[in-house]
């Protein structure tokens, strides 16, 4: 393996560790000297490393989740009222934002004579309706 193919592989290595941890493209790039053509264009190249981007990707979002979940915890154990009413609002159905929609719609349909005809047809036929 030469030396360009082996700054390549090791470059790609640290962009998916740094996912991992920031899922942030930029940012990841930019701590590893790579740029952001460059990471796109061997992500184009490399279905391998694409597939890894996508999962290291995934993992970082997960692990950022987790630290803003703790955080938001913390707030609530602190008595913040701000982190308690978010918690609420979107974990406890009675204080969930609500849509409520009221109305009427009416709607009248004309039949056609031709219309009208067919189906007093198709009702004969069916022998639903004697009386036609």
């Amino acid at each position: 393996m030469d030396k360009e193919t082996k700054a390549k592989n090791s470059g790609k290595a640290l962009i998916i560790e740094g996912l991992r941890k920031t899922p942030i493209i930029q940012l990841v790039c930019e701590k590893n000297g790579i740029g952001r053509t460059t990471f796109y264009r061997w992500k184009k190249e490399d279905k391998k490393f694409s597939e890894q981007v996508d999962k290291a990707f995934l993992e970082g979002r997960l692990f950022i989740n987790d630290i803003a979940e703790s955080q938001l915890i913390s707030g609530i154990k602190d008595k913040s009222m701000q982190a308690i009413f978010f918690w609420l609002r979107n974990n406890h159905p009675v204080y969930a934002d609500k849509l409520e929609l009221k109305g009427k719609i009416e709607h009248t349909l004309e039949l056609t004579k031709e219309q009208k005809q067919a189906v007093k047809q198709a009702l004969k036929l069916a022998a639903l309706d004697k009386n036609i």
